[in-house]
Parts: C-alpha cells; sequence; structure tokens
C-alpha cells in the first residue's frame, strides 16, 4: 500500500502547482479573448509553439536526463546539474546567435523587439523547465508546487494589470508570460540549491556521455510529439491564415481542463514507476493504477463534452465561439495521450528511451500527412480530428512494447467501448441542431460511460478509503 500513498502525496503536492499554473489561468481566457484579437493571439501561439519545438533540439532535451539520473541517489549530483545547465546554457546561446543572423534577414516581418521576446520565452522555458525537471528528481515536490503557486500569481496578476489598466496588448501578453516562469525559476534556484552543485569547470565526461545517450531519443521523441501536437497549427496558419489558427490554438483550452488532470499524474507516475518498477506486477499495482486513471479521464472527457458549448459560451468572447467544434476531438486526444505518457514511465524505468521516440515518430507522420491532405478542404477540423488519430496510433504502438517490460492486464474491450461512445458524443455535438435533443442525447452518453466504468469507481473510492488508514 506504500506505493498507493507515494504515489498520492506526489500526485496532492503536484496538484496545488499546476492547479495554480493550468487552472487559474484557464478562467483568464475570456479576458485574452475580448482584449487580443484572433491575429494576436495567433502570433503568440506560433512563438509559444516554436519555442517548444526548438527547445529539445538544441538542449538535446536534457532535462529529461536530469530526472532520470537525479532519482538514482547513488549517482553523481553535481555531475547532473553540471551537465543539464551545460547544454542549456548552450542550447540558450546558439538561439541567441540564430535570433541575430534572422533579424539581419527579411525572412520574418517582425520588429527587434519581439526577436527580444523570443529570446526571453526560450531562456524562461529552458531554464525554468531544467529546475522543474531537477527539483522532481531530488524529491523536493513540496517547493516545486510552492513555484507553481508563485509563478502562476504572478503571471495571473501581470496578465490582468498589463491587459486591462495598461492596456498593453500582445506585449503586456508577452511580458506577462515571461516573467512568471522567471519569478518560479528564481524560487526554484533559491530552494533546491543547484548552483553549488554545477562545477563549469569540471569535466563529467562520463556523466555527460550517459546522460546525453540517455536524453537523445527523447530529444527526437520530444520533436515528434511536438509534431504530432501542435505541427497542426502550422499547417492550419500556412492554409487557413493566423486568425483561424488563433481560434483553433483558444479551443485546447476547454480540453485543458483534462490536461491538467494529466500532467499531474504523469509527473507524480514517472517517480513512483522507477523507484517500484515491478516487471511481473505482482500486487497489480500497474493494472489497477491503469484501469483506474484510464477511467477518471474518460469519464471526465464524456462531461466535457457535454458541457463544450456552455464552457464555451462563458470562455470564448466574440470570433473565437465557433472554437467550440474542436473541443471534443482535442480532449479525446488528451486521453490517448495520457495513457501513452502512462505506458511510456515503464521505459523510463529501463531506460528505453528509443521506444519513446519510434512511437512517437510514427504518430508524428501519420499527423503530419493526414493535416497536409485535409486541412486545405477541412481546415481546422481535419486538424484535430487527425491529432486524435495519432495519439491513438501511439497509444496502441506503446501498450505492444509496454508489454515486454511488465505483465499488465487491461479490459481492452470495455475501453474501445467507451472510447466509441466518445466519438459518438462528438458526432451528436456537431450534428444535432435541436439543443434539447442534442443535450438529452449527451447526458444519456454520458451516463451510460459512468456505467461501463461503476465497478472502477467503486474501487477507487475503497481504495482510498483503505489508504487512509493503513500507515
Amino acid at each position: 500500500m506504500g506505493r498507493y500513498k507515494y504515489l498520492l502525496k506526489n500526485v496532492g503536492l503536484l496538484t496545488i502547482s499546476n492547479f495554480a499554473t493550468k487552472l487559474l489561468s484557464f478562467f483568464l481566457v475570456p479576458l485574452y479573448t475580448s482584449v487580443l484579437t484572433t491575429g494576436e493571439y495567433g502570433t503568440y501561439d506560433v512563438f509559444y509553439t516554436t519555442v517548444g519545438v526548438l527547445l529539445p533540439i538544441v538542449t538535446l532535451n536534457i532535462q529529461e536526463g536530469v530526472l532520470r539520473f537525479s532519482l538514482e541517489r547513488d549517482y553523481d549530483r553535481d555531475g547532473v546539474a553540471t551537465v543539464g545547465f551545460r547544454c542549456t546554457l548552450l542550447g540558450t546561446s546558439l538561439v541567441m546567435v540564430g535570433l541575430l543572423i534572422v533579424s539581419r534577414t527579411d525572412l520574418f516581418e517582425l520588429t527587434p523587439l519581439y526577436f527580444f521576446y523570443f529570446l526571453l520565452m526560450f531562456a524562461s522555458q529552458a531554464f525554468s523547465g531544467l529546475l522543474l525537471f531537477y527539483a522532481r528528481g531530488v524529491d523536493k515536490i513540496a517547493d516545486l508546487s510552492i513555484s507553481g503557486v508563485l509563478g502562476s500569481f504572478i503571471t495571473i496578476v501581470l496578465n490582468v494589470v498589463l491587459l486591462v489598466p495598461l492596456n498593453m496588448g500582445l506585449d503586456g501578453y508577452f511580458l506577462a508570460n515571461i516573467l512568471g516562469p522567471l519569478s518560479q525559476l528564481i524560487f526554484l534556484v533559491i530552494k533546491t540549491g543547484i548552483l553549488k552543485h554545477i562545477r563549469l569547470f569540471s569535466a563529467y565526461k562520463l556523466e555527460t556521455k550517459e546522460l546525453i545517450v540517455y536524453s537523445l531519443p527523447l530529444a527526437a521523441n520530444s520533436i515528434a510529439w511536438w509534431v504530432t501536437s501542435v505541427s497542426d497549427r502550422y499547417v492550419v496558419i500556412f492554409f487557413c491564415g493566423l486568425a483561424a489558427n488563433g481560434i483553433y490554438s483558444v479551443a485546447s483550452k476547454i480540453p485543458s481542463i483534462l490536461s491538467i488532470l494529466q500532467n499531474i499524474f504523469s509527473q507524480a507516475w514517472t517517480l513512483s514507476v522507477v523507484k517500484d518498477y515491478d516487471p511481473d506486477d505482482s500486487n497489480g499495482f500497474f493494472a489497477q493504477t491503469y484501469s483506474i486513471y484510464n477511467c477518471m479521464l474518460t469519464i471526465v472527457c464524456s462531461a466535457i463534452i457535454v458541457l463544450d458549448k456552455v464552457f464555451a459560451r462563458f470562455l470564448y468572447a466574440n470570433d473565437f465561439f465557433i472554437a467550440w467544434q474542436y473541443v471534443p476531438w482535442l480532449t479525446i486526444a488528451i486521453i490517448f495521450g495520457a495513457l501513452s505518457n502512462y505506458l511510456g514511465g515503464f521505459f523510463t524505468a529501463v531506460k528505453d528511451t528509443k521506444s519513446f521516440a519510434t512511437s512517437s515518430a510514427a504518430g508524428a507522420i501519420t499527423n503530419l500527412v493526414l493535416n497536409l491532405i485535409f486541412v486545405p478542404f477541412f481546415g481546422p477540423m481535419a486538424a484535430a480530428i487527425s491529432t486524435t488519430i495519432c495519439y491513438v496510433e501511439v497509444w496502441i504502438l506503446r501498450l505492444v512494447r509496454a508489454k515486454r517490460y511488465v505483465r499488465i492486464r487491461i479490459n481492452l474491450v470495455r475501453d474501445v467501448a467507451t472510447y466509441a461512445l466518445l466519438i459518438a458524443q462528438s458526432l451528436t455535438l456537431l450534428l444535432v441542431t435541436d439543443e434539447i435533443g442534442m443535450y438529452a442525447l449527451l447526458s444519456a452518453l454520458f451516463i451510460v460511460v459512468v456505467v461501463l466504468y461503476a465497478k472502477d469507481l467503486v474501487g477507487v473510492t475503497k481504495k482510498l478509503f483503505s489508504i487512509k488508514g493503513v500507515r
């Protein structure tokens, strides 16, 4: 039972951090969509997603290696911190040089200020990401949670102040979302004491080789995951324009409710699976957690689809309202992305990073091909459905591969039936025009999903009560 308590403790602490970071910013969507134009929001999204794809490339995705090797208590912590810092600093320097070169060409019609914003976004995300992974690896989860609350509070306050009374528009949005992560970074530098572990003039040849060998396939995985997750936005921009991308991008704000759940669990799960890896799953820990996790994800997804238009009326102002059409598919995609990450935890435990890369690459190729074929004809809707399809593919590939490392039992027939019900809900939302009939059918399908998972829900309740009474 100690395994469940350790997992739940980390889930609880990470919930504090992620609640502040994700859920509170979720309620600022009405502010963004009323103050920013669709084109401005689309511009910021391009910057943000470009930083996301550059990070694992120019830093060699070293933060993943920092997390994995920090979890090994007998490994040289100074070496881990030093190698991680060097790679992150080198990556940031490369981006700065690249921006200087690009700024002297006519390739992009941007002012020097926006190149500076891009550099600040990259640096804040790169170094705060390094500290976040390091804090998890050295079991500073409580400090990580506090830092999340602090960073979120500063980000939210700055968004409100810079966008409303100061009316700084897109400039204010950039500044708020740069300074927030920087404040979190400073806090974690102090609390983790990472600076005393950085030895810039020490070679650490063995540690450098081991971390890079581990991280490089994960860099390829991150790039492939990026293609799967956000390359569709570039395709939408190319064929449909920045305004369409702004609408498509804001559609992800409602699915972020489910994304919060999967982000929290995924971070805690990595720590648990490395600590308690058991290839035979002799006590059923892995099978039970998968079942509970899948149950909660599916039920929440079903509820989000039911309430999609309700949320959209509250969150999406003006031209953004039509984003509700893409929400169901992007939410279903999150389920399979979350389950793929769960299965990826086994690859982390055995240090099989190649399985991450190959499965993600297959999904990325599928996503890109589908987007290029269908987005020109069906617009952002094709991008949303393509994203769902490729996440399903990654889940299947990882499920097959994970069985080489762990004996995990899954009720596939029941699960696939509930996934079909989610698709039925999504089609109902799009095709049924009578609102009363639509909500009646959506609610009926939701009830069926809950009934199919009734046994799991009872099991979750019993497990929580039993954990509470066990030392």
